[in-house]
């Protein structure tokens, strides 16, 4: 199989590291590859060849001479193999097709509905892998893998979604998703809460400008984050991602359901969060572009709101303004502890509307301790939406 030729390959060492180093690259000569490991000369002359050998990598055309023969330079050949990237997520789920230089080729979108049962949404994803498959002429053993970017909780020795809170249908505990996966397509899967696929895709689209240590935080249903150090995820519980969301920032606060903290964080940020806010408001006669007519207050969305503050709505902007505080402060909490290089801030409440980012970075930033001796770099990220899928397929390429 394409993925266990490709597993040898990369368990010699010196084949995995200027493999990895090209990956991080868009072009690089060797005179460039020498100045970036400790390999000798020759050493990187014949591990290029084998690279150049097994198609991993190819002569992509020629730099700028210095004085002598135009230097050759190598990247990744994106016809080496093709890779899945699968999004599962609340409210969308995605999958995308890459190449191996992870250029996108194909992508289809899910909106989770009360139909969207484990049984019925698998079945989609796999029509829709061997839909993608005949469409772009890929045979099974063309790919190298799927990987998955999940809401948690996890169990990832067995590969299993375990019992994950606010799915629109029903039908989403305990499913051993790899294994089902892997014995309808034939193909290698990898499996990991979306949180931890994001950070490493923002850490792999980044190129050669790499941060030593990422904090990567999505607000949306819930707060999630995840940590990497040195392009590696730092050690955590797959079964308790959310937990996060349960540090206290009030201690005489709210509380979001029967289960949380008094005070939590995501009592004060998350989708649930804003709108009970919002409903609460409205009840008590607030005016506002949430409703008009005969539009019933309970069954107020965060589909209304996001339309609210398109239209700068004031009750919307003002909740929105409320939870960005609140956001800031979570996350200076966050920065003081952990002294991040870089913060990404991903999810439906970051991209929601200019003001929550630039309300929660400025008000991190003035609580964090150094700062502005010690400012760390905040971003939404270079990917997007697509941070979870290219981080799952970056799962199967990276090994």
């Amino acid at each position: 199989m394409m993925n266990g030729l490709f597993r040898e390959i990369m368990k010699k060492r010196n084949d995995k590291e200027i493999y990895s180093i090209i990956r991080s690259h868009t072009f690089l000569s060797k005179l460039e590859l020498l100045e970036l490991t400790t390999l000798t000369g020759s050493t990187l002359t014949r591990t290029l060849e084998d690279l150049c050998n097994e198609k991993l990598i190819i002569e992509a055309g020629f730099g700028e001479s210095t004085g002598g023969r135009k230097p050759i330079l190598y990247a990744i050949n994106p016809s080496y193999a093709y890779v899945f990237g699968l999004e599962i997520s609340r409210t969308f789920s995605m999958l995308v097709l890459y190449d191996f230089a992870m250029n996108k080729l194909d992508d289809v979108h899910w909106k989770m509905s009360r139909e969207s049962t484990s049984d019925v949404f698998l079945k989609d994803v796999i029509a829709t892998v061997k839909s993608m498959m005949d469409k772009h002429h890929i045979t099974t053993s063309q790919v190298l893998g799927l990987g998955i970017g999940a809401v948690g909780p996890l169990d990832l020795a067995t590969g299993t979604i375990l019992s994950p809170l606010h799915f629109p249908a029903s039908g989403w505990s305990d499913i051993h998703i790899r294994d089902d996966l892997e014995r309808e397509l034939g193909l290698q899967i990898v499996l990991d809460i979306g949180v931890n696929t994001a950070i490493r895709g923002e850490y792999w689209s980044e190129g050669a400008k790499k941060y030593p240590l990422m904090l990567y935080v999505h607000a949306g249903v819930g707060i999630r984050s995840s940590m990497l150090y040195q392009g590696n995820i730092m050690p955590g519980n797959a079964a308790i991602e959310q937990s996060i969301g349960q540090m206290i920032i009030q201690t005489d606060g709210i509380r979001l359901d029967d289960s949380g903290n008094y005070g939590s964080w995501e009592s004060y940020v998350t989708i649930p969060s804003l709108i009970k806010r919002a409903k609460a408001l409205l009840k008590r006669g607030r005016v506002s572009s949430l409703i008009s007519g005969d539009t019933d207050i309970d069954q107020l969305t965060f589909t209304h709101l996001r339309e609210a503050i398109k239209h700068q709505d004031p009750l919307a902007m003002e909740l929105i303004a409320e939870s960005a505080s609140y956001f800031g402060i979570g996350l200076a909490n966050m920065i003081n502890l952990l002294h991040p290089d870089k913060i990404v801030l991903g999810g439906p409440l970051a991209g929601s509307d200019p003001l929550f980012y630039e309300i929660c970075t400025r008000i991190a930033l003035e609580r964090t301790c150094g700062y502005p001796a010690y400012e760390p770099a905040f971003t939404r990220g270079n990917l997007g939406g697509e941070a979870i899928t290219y981080g799952a397929a970056i799962m199967v390429v990276i090994p």
